[in-house]
């Protein structure tokens, strides 16, 4: 199972991007786990200038918009 953090302040950017890993993963009949990581200390561990940013399993692969689908997609069937 795969373990997603999206890190940001809160916004609503930052909100749909966590729904929208949500919703693609339950499309593909994944389960996964998405963490909203709103703490600016735990943010700025990742060296994160733009938020929304993305984490998979612990590493930054995403910052600064709203991934695409097929990013998302990308991720979750590697």
């Amino acid at each position: 199972m795969k373990h997603f953090e999206v890190l940001g302040t809160g916004c609503k950017k930052c909100v749909n991007t966590a729904e929208s890993i949500e919703r693609i993963a339950r499309e593909l009949g994944q389960t996964v786990i998405v963490e909203k990581v709103t703490d600016p200390a735990k943010i700025m561990e990742y060296q994160v200038m733009s938020t929304p940013a993305v984490a998979v399993d612990g590493k930054v692969v995403h910052s600064g918009s709203i991934p695409e689908h097929d990013t998302i997609v990308g991720w979750l069937q590697s």
